[in-house]
């Protein structure tokens, strides 16, 4: 009989690794499906909560933030887009173009987590794909529209959320508890509340640490 494992995804919209991350967690739950039944949560993170309304370019963004050339930038999407490719995630070819503010996406979230496991998955699924895929603005209302009408959730409850500030209250507590818990980059994925795994790990890492917690090999 599987086991039952919690699985909390904290990460960022505007994270790539955290597509990376997902794409490979979700691939080793299939390996792993004959011992492992998780309960799949995402978390709310944001990377760049003072991102002003019209946002940022990315490349402008990335120098001042790292100091890192557009050289340099060009080489680190090029190793993301190939770890990407190899977990089933086609990223943009010219990168996501600006760098946008996510605290609405997470609001759309956590509504969306309210209705289920699947359509939270199915929601952030179609916002990593419309921001790093398509290289769209997930700070505009359409485009989150869209992705909530891509995930089969209701649009015009969606419409309401983003008109007010439903659940930023919510959001903004739980980013605390993750902070305050010691994540301080994403994705981190934390299994039973109590083991995390850092970074856009390959599915093999995701796999040995379900099935050592599955098995009882990992303390509780």
């Amino acid at each position: 009989m599987p086991t039952s494992i919690e699985i909390d995804f904290v990460s960022d919209i505007a994270c790539p690794w955290c597509a990376v991350g997902l794409a490979a967690l979700q691939q080793a739950l299939v390996r792993c499906q004959d011992v492992v039944q998780p309960t799949l949560r995402f978390q709310p993170f944001e990377l760049n909560p003072g991102m002003p309304p019209e946002g940022e370019d990315i490349g402008e963004h990335l120098t001042r933030k790292y100091g890192s050339s557009l050289a340099q930038q060009a080489q680190i999407r090029a190793a993301i887009a190939e770890r990407g490719a190899a977990v089933g995630f086609a990223f943009h070819p010219d990168g996501r173009g600006r760098i946008v503010n996510t605290f609405n996406a997470h609001r759309l979230l956590h509504w969306a987590g309210q209705q289920g496991q699947a359509p939270q998955l199915a929601l952030k699924r179609a916002l990593l794909q419309a921001y790093h895929g398509h290289a769209e603005r997930v700070d505009h209302d359409a485009v989150l529209l869209a992705c909530v009408r891509q995930a089969g959730l209701d649009e015009a409850l969606a419409a309401q959320i983003l008109a007010g500030d439903e659940f930023a209250a919510e959001v903004r507590q739980a980013e605390r508890q993750w902070q305050d818990a010691g994540i301080q980059s994403v994705p981190a994925v934390i299994l039973n509340r109590r083991h995390l795994i850092s970074g856009g790990q390959p599915p093999e890492v995701f796999e040995q640490a379900l099935r050592q917690l599955a098995a009882g090999g990992l303390s509780d």
